[in-house]
Formats: structure tokens, C-alpha cells, sequence
């Protein structure tokens, strides 16, 4: 129960942690933009949102928040250096409630009414620029308009995707409108929900309400079908360790209820000879098989939680080789654990499960008992 519950919670952790990232920077658990802009993600494919809307969906208490985009390419550049970047257009404070983008400021100021731009770490580093510095922006806008402005860089961020790290330049929404020959348009509205586990239910009631052919709502799993196949594929390779670690623990279960048996066949004869049935014989060693599977169940999530705890709250930290193997696949080099408590709860079920299949054994042994014989060994 100990290795179950402590390798299933590292398993579930680095899935809701990858999600987690993936919603909050990227597509939120839902998105809605312009019919037909997800094939191409063209900023041509931007739209007017209409006013009125954003209240109309609102109600739901099944919706955290909601936050519009303007998402689109550019060639940043310094004095001698130029990189591709992804360049966004927020609203700084409806963004704040789905990325706490302020938190991720490590130098310099988050957006205000100033302007000016935030760039990744990695993003700054490349190009050799710091805050007060003039980044210097080369696009295409839209409908072909041509994009070139100077923007002063208000702050360094720092965040747990290294791609974002790499590539992310975030400005306000005005902004970027202005930058790209946008005026008043958005590429999308990611809507962050309360809880995941509402998605198909928020799905329905949202398509109830716009207007499908005119705009397209999609959850973060079909916006990002490689990362659901890279879950699902992992998450396969972790269930054969798994089933791999309960063969061991029915191994073990069944050395326990094999030498509970062998040991008493001398006082299963004597019980029996005496007028006890076999029934209630039966009755009484199921009653101890299942206190045993519950006192061992109990003690092992008992002695999983404090480490389990400690490493939700605490991350273990990848270095070296391996960190950098995170990186390559743009996820955050730390292995987070999970406290959800379905994790406990299926953990329990299946050594239950596998205790009452194994109690069959001392079931049939008992049923199939000669009086004599036991009473001889």
C-alpha cells in the first residue's frame, strides 16, 4: 500500500501539473475564437467580441475566470541579436486571475498604464537585454499590414515551462491591437473553470449560448491532442509497474493466508470435531482476512501521507542530465506529487479486491477439511 499510494501520487502529479501549465499559459480549459483559426492560428482569423457576451456566460459558478487574447508571431530583436518570439496581447488583470502573471515577474514591474512589454528569462538573456532596455518587434499584421514598433521591456519573467521562458513576450491588449493593426480584436477568450472535472458539462451549456457558426469552442484536450496521447502513453507504462507491484502484494497476501491456514489445520479439526460448523468456521477467518486487509490498508496510507505531503508541498528538483531532458520536451524539471484522494481510496479497493480473491484458498481448505487427517497432523 506504501509503494501504491507514494508511486500513483508521483504519477498523477506530473499529469496535473503539466495540465495545469498547459491551461493556465496556453488554451485555458476552454477556448473559444473565430470558426476555423485553430487550423492555422492566423490573426487574420481574429474577431470582435461582442459586447454583452462575456456577461452572458459569466453566471455559471462552474466558470473561475475568463481572459482575451491576442496571440500572434514576431521577430524580436536588440542591438545584435534576433529571435522568433510568440508575442501576446493581455488584459493585465483579467489575465492575473488565470496565470498570477505578476508572481512570475522576477525583475522589474508587471504591466500597467505605462506600457511596455515582459519578456522569458531565457528570451532576455538570449537577446542581452534587461529591464529599461528597448526591445524592437518585426511583423505581419492584419490582413498583410506591415508590424514594426520599440517597446521599453517593464519586466524579466520567469516561468515553469522553459518554452515559455524561450519564446513568450507579453504586452497589454491595446497594445498589441495597435502593434498589429488589430484594432478591438481577439484571437481567443480562455475560459479557466473551477474544476476540471466540469469541462463536458461547461462545454454544453457555453454551445447552448454562441452562436457555433460564427465561433468555435474547444477544450485544452482537443486543442492539444499530443499532450493527452503523451499522458495516456505514460500513464499505460506506469499501470505495468503498478500491476507489476501487485503481484507482489498478492504474493505476499497469499504467504500470509497459506501459513494462517497450514498452521491451523490441527485447531480447524478440533473445532469442527467438536460440533463447530464449517460455515461458521468460514465466517470467523473471512472476519479475520478482512482485519487484516484493513488494518494493513490503513497502515500503509498512514505511512505513505507524511511523504507524500511533504513532497506536495515540496517538489522534488531535477538537475543535470535530467533536467535537461525535461526541458527538451518543454516541461517544468520538477517531479510534483498529488494528493487527490482518489489515489487512497483505489489504492484500498484493489488490495481488498486482491485479499478476498486470495481468501478463496483458506475457503476451499476449510470446505474440503477431513476431521482425521487434521487432527493427526
Amino acid at each position: 500500500m506504501f509503494f501504491a499510494c507514494f508511486m500513483q501520487s508521483m504519477q498523477l502529479g506530473s499529469y496535473e501539473n503539466m495540465i495545469d501549465n498547459t491551461v493556465r499559459f496556453s488554451t485555458g480549459h476552454l477556448q473559444i475564437h473565430a470558426y476555423g483559426y485553430w487550423d492555422d492560428k492566423s490573426i487574420d482569423k481574429s474577431f470582435q467580441w461582442p459586447d454583452g457576451l462575456t456577461e452572458s456566460l459569466k453566471p455559471s459558478d462552474q466558470i473561475e475566470a475568463m481572459t482575451p487574447r491576442l496571440e500572434s508571431f514576431a521577430l524580436a530583436a536588440s542591438v545584435d541579436k534576433t529571435k522568433g518570439v510568440m508575442v501576446v496581447g493581455i488584459d493585465p488583470e483579467k489575465e492575473e486571475s488565470i496565470t498570477s502573471l505578476s508572481q512570475k515577474v522576477i525583475n522589474g514591474k508587471y504591466l500597467d498604464e505605462t506600457g511596455g512589454a515582459l519578456v522569458g528569462k531565457d528570451l532576455a538573456a538570449f537577446l542581452k537585454v534587461s529591464v529599461g532596455d528597448t526591445l524592437i518587434l518585426i511583423s505581419q499584421g492584419y490582413h498583410g499590414v506591415n508590424a514594426a514598433a520599440k517597446y521599453p521591456i517593464a519586466g524579466i519573467l520567469k516561468f515553469p515551462n522553459p518554452l515559455f521562458n524561450q519564446q513568450a513576450v507579453f504586452m497589454g491588449l491595446t497594445d498589441a491591437q495597435y502593434f498589429y493593426g488589430a484594432d478591438g480584436l481577439v484571437t481567443s477568450l480562455s475560459i479557466l473553470l473551477e474544476d476540471s472535472d466540469d469541462l463536458k458539462a461547461v462545454k454544453r451549456n457555453l454551445a447552448s449560448i454562441l452562436d457555433l457558426e460564427q465561433y468555435e469552442l474547444m477544450t485544452w484536450e482537443e486543442m492539444m491532442p499530443e499532450l493527452v496521447q503523451s499522458i495516456e502513453l505514460d500513464y499505460y507504462g506506469g499501470l505495468v509497474m503498478i500491476y507489476i507491484l501487485y503481484a507482489i502484494i498478492g504474493f505476499g497476501i497469499f504467504g500470509t493466508f497459506l501459513m494462517m491456514t497450514k498452521e491451523r489445520t490441527y485447531e480447524f479439526g478440533i473445532l469442527v470435531s467438536i460440533g463447530m460448523r464449517k460455515y461458521q468456521l468460514m465466517t470467523v477467518v473471512v472476519m479475520e482476512i478482512l482485519m487484516l486487509t484493513f488494518l494493513g490498508v490503513i497502515a500503509g496510507i498512514i505511512a505513505s501521507l507524511p511523504l507524500i505531503i511533504y513532497f506536495f508541498m515540496n517538489p522534488i528538483l531535477m538537475t543535470g542530465e535530467m533536467a535537461q531532458a525535461y526541458e527538451n520536451f518543454g516541461l517544468e524539471p520538477i517531479m510534483p506529487f498529488s494528493m487527490d484522494a482518489s489515489i487512497f481510496f483505489l489504492q484500498g479497493i484493489v488490495v481488498f479486491m486482491i485479499a478476498i480473491f486470495l481468501g478463496i484458498y483458506p475457503m476451499t481448505a476449510i470446505s474440503s477439511l477431513k476431521i482425521i487427517k487434521a487432527l493427526k497432523g
